[in-house]
């Protein structure tokens, strides 16, 4: 399984960013997909997650603020970021797993820059 990240770059505070993340590969395999992300200094957080029946699971950091959804028949999950805020600046990296929880054996995908600036 290969992940493919996109979106991101440089945002407001208060703005809104988007991120989508596509699964290729053995993509049907694939349950749970979400988001972590990794700031400077931080050990790095799980931000939100979605498995394939939909259901969600958010950090108490972005509830309220960022939307996690999915189009299985495209094997891509997104990540709807809005009213940012400067604290949100981190590298984001996709993940995935085969069940419905993350294992040592999940997939990563390569990450993406979001800085929130004015």
């Amino acid at each position: 399984v290969q992940l493919q990240a996109s979106g991101g770059g440089l945002g407001q505070p208060g703005g809104s960013l988007r991120l989508s993340c596509t699964a290729s590969g053995s993509a049907n395999s694939i349950d749970i997909m979400g988001w972590f992300r990794h700031a400077p200094g931080t050990q790095g957080d799980m931000v939100a997650s979605i498995t394939r029946t939909g259901r969600t699971i958010y950090s108490g950091f972005v509830q309220g603020r960022f939307t996690i959804s999915r189009d299985n028949s495209k094997n891509t999950v997104y990540l709807q970021m809005n009213n940012l805020r400067t604290e949100d600046t981190a590298v984001y990296y996709c993940a995935a797993d085969s069940g419905t929880a993350y294992t040592d054996r999940a997939y990563w995908g390569q990450g993406t820059q979001v800085t929130v600036s004015s």
